[in-house]
């Protein structure tokens, strides 16, 4: 059995009401990831992880920080969604997420990764080009705060 790799923010997990916390400046990043807590479950990305356990092993991997990991849990276990494996980013490791969403799926590849799913069109395609089988979480309307967060800052 292969794995389907899954993403949390965008595709699983609502994080639009915290977005204003990252529009002021200086970004407020201990209040938003503060408020992870709170994050509503996206009904499109939770029923396809759930479509695809029926088939593959889950395995989540996102860039919310190690700090995360016990709120993460809890939010993925509350839901019942499947999928023991949490990769988070490391602390102090602020690569952009496609630098670290490739590296990561790299160290995943001799595991068969038969599915891929985010909703950040670069780490998208980043991951097909290097011949994943990547899909865009295109269910939650994109923002420019959080393209920029993901992708510039390194920090979700």
């Amino acid at each position: 059995m292969g794995i389907a790799v899954f993403d949390i923010d965008g595709v699983v997990a609502d994080v639009r009401h915290r977005l204003h916390l990252l529009e002021r400046q200086p970004k407020d990043w201990p209040g938003f990831f503060a408020a992870a807590v709170r994050d509503t479950g996206l009904a499109t990305g939770l029923d396809r992880v759930r479509a695809a356990a029926a088939e593959h092993e889950i395995v989540w991997l996102t860039g919310r920080p190690e700090s995360l990991r016990e709120v993460t849990r809890q939010w993925l276990d509350e839901r019942g969604l499947p999928g023991t494996e949490l990769i988070m980013r490391g602390r102090r490791d602020f690569r952009p997420a496609p630098v670290l969403k490739l590296a990561e799926l790299t160290t995943l590849r001799p595991r068969q990764v038969e599915l891929f799913v985010d909703d950040d069109a670069k780490v998208v395609a980043a991951a097909a080009g290097a011949g994943f089988p990547a899909v865009l979480a295109d269910w939650m309307e994109s923002s420019p705060v959080l393209t920029q967060a993901q992708d510039q800052a390194g920090r979700t």
